[in-house]
């Protein structure tokens, strides 16, 4: 049998498995989500972690609240992980990676969706008032394509 084809088709599936690359993640120095805890927006409210608790995953550093939660996290980072590295799911729409609020957020299914509120007004706002017109897993298929746009750029 040849071995080099199951071998190819795993060579390929390690970018993958590996995360979102750093550069394309919403980082501050090296920290994600601002050093909210990550589980803690599947809770309902997100919390600050604590820098004694920690789990780097794809080059970022998440902080969190419990060890229960870095417990967590750990047996399945991307179901924590925010969609888009992080960046604003309002304007991802755009193509544009665009700073958050940590604690502007939707959960959609089983996803975390981070929004910026700021000066220019508050996305989340945005993106709700949008679904009086469009469905929401269009939006995210919208938001989706950009993303993996941004991605295939490298």
């Amino acid at each position: 049998m040849d071995m080099r084809f199951p071998v190819f088709f795993f060579l390929l599936a390690l970018p993958l498995a590996a995360g979102v690359p750093v550069k394309h993640q919403n980082l501050s120095d090296t920290i994600a989500l601002s050093g909210y805890d990550a589980v803690s927006y599947f809770s309902g409210e997100p919390v600050e972690g604590k820098s004694s608790i920690e789990f780097e995953h794809a080059g970022a550093r998440y902080l969190f609240a419990s060890e229960a939660n870095r417990v967590a996290f750990q047996s399945d980072p991307e179901r924590y992980i925010p969609a888009y590295g992080g960046w604003c799911a309002y304007a991802m729409l755009d193509g544009d990676k665009v700073e958050v609020d940590p604690e502007s957020f939707k959960i959609i299914d089983g996803k975390n969706y981070l929004f910026y509120n700021g000066f220019w007004g508050d996305t989340l706002k945005r993106w709700n008032k949008k679904l009086a017109k469009t469905p929401e897993s269009e939006l995210v298929g919208e938001a989706d394509q950009e993303w993996e746009g941004i991605l295939a750029k490298k």
